[in-house]
């Protein structure tokens, strides 16, 4: 799949893009050495021409940054969107005070194939890993990336995708999935720094494993899955870690478990919290559906920054 030929356009710079990125993503690679200032300051959007369809992602640079940055990817939740990843989460503000870029790549049909979930991209087996990859390959064509400091993060299925990029692809340093579990073979995973963050009174990914209450796709459940917790051990089990320790203040328990290479594997469950990102903006359309306004017990964007910025390869 990443062999496949690759070409860059800009939407909302389209003359710079054009020139600096135009090529081939010959395994993986963007072609070209464009400089810094072939993605602009500010939000911006771009399309990639992976598998044969244009793919779209958002853009956000603060000011001042030159030399090679981190970047950290965030996954939209089924049903959302890049744009909506980018007003719902704070990501912008984070990259403004901690200096880095920030990607909001858009799912096909406002999913993600994130292995036994979700939507057309899981029913066509939609090469995801194989997008994002590039994707992060031709950001790295438009701005000097430090590749031992790449992260993923992700809301619900958009969480499910973080972890699968996690067991199935080489760029990241550290993923963080909020409120979601692992629907992917994990068996060839590399060991790689993981926060996850969880209500544990969330009923559509139950913490406690197992198919989750709504979006029921020809009476099979959407999501059928792991615990929390059991998704945590697998991982501490790729990372050659040792037993977690735990601690709670108020509303919120995080066990912090130490592994080998100073990786480090966490879990934050978020008492009486449901299917949300913790300090989130509230969504009518989730109200709608009976999901409660995010938790304000944890400002989960802050948390997972404080993570990755201890995080590298």
């Amino acid at each position: 799949m990443r062999s496949r030929c690759a070409r860059v356009v800009g939407i909302c710079f389209l003359p710079i893009l054009v020139a600096a990125l135009g090529g081939c993503l010959g395994g993986g690679h963007a072609t070209g050495t464009p400089g810094p200032q072939s993605i602009p300051v500010g939000q911006s959007t771009q399309t990639l021409e992976w598998g044969g369809v244009g793919r779209t992602f958002h853009l956000y640079r603060p000011q001042g940054l030159t030399d090679a940055v981190p970047l950290v990817v965030m996954l939209h939740g089924g049903f959302g969107s890049g744009a909506q990843a980018e007003r719902s989460y704070h990501w912008d503000s984070e990259a403004d005070n901690g200096h880095f870029l920030v990607a909001y790549p858009d799912g096909l049909n406002r999913a993600w194939n994130a292995g036994a979930c979700c939507g057309q991209p899981q029913r066509d087996n939609v090469d995801d890993v194989g997008f994002i990859t590039a994707m992060v390959d031709a950001i790295g064509q438009g701005i000097p990336l430090d590749r031992a400091r790449v992260y993923a993060t992700g809301m619900s299925n958009g969480a499910m995708m973080a972890l699968r990029l996690g067991c199935q692809a080489d760029a990241f340093a550290a993923i963080a999935p909020v409120a979601g579990t692992l629907l992917t073979d994990c068996s060839r995973a590399r060991p790689t720094s993981v926060l996850q963050i969880h209500g544990t009174a969330d009923d559509r990914v139950p913490y406690q494993g197992g198919p989750g209450k709504a979006f029921a796709v020809n009476g099979n459940p959407r999501v059928d899955g792991p615990s929390v917790e059991s998704v945590n051990a697998t991982w501490r089990s790729i990372d050659a870690c040792g037993p977690p320790n735990s601690t709670t203040a108020g509303d919120v328990t995080t066990q912090a478990a130490g592994c080998a290479d100073g990786r480090t594997v966490e879990l934050i469950s978020v008492a009486g919290a449901g299917h949300q990102w913790p300090g989130g903006e509230p969504s009518p359309i989730a109200e709608f559906a009976g999901i409660p306004a995010p938790s304000t017990a944890l400002n989960a964007t802050d948390t997972i920054w404080q993570f990755f910025a201890t995080s590298h390869r």
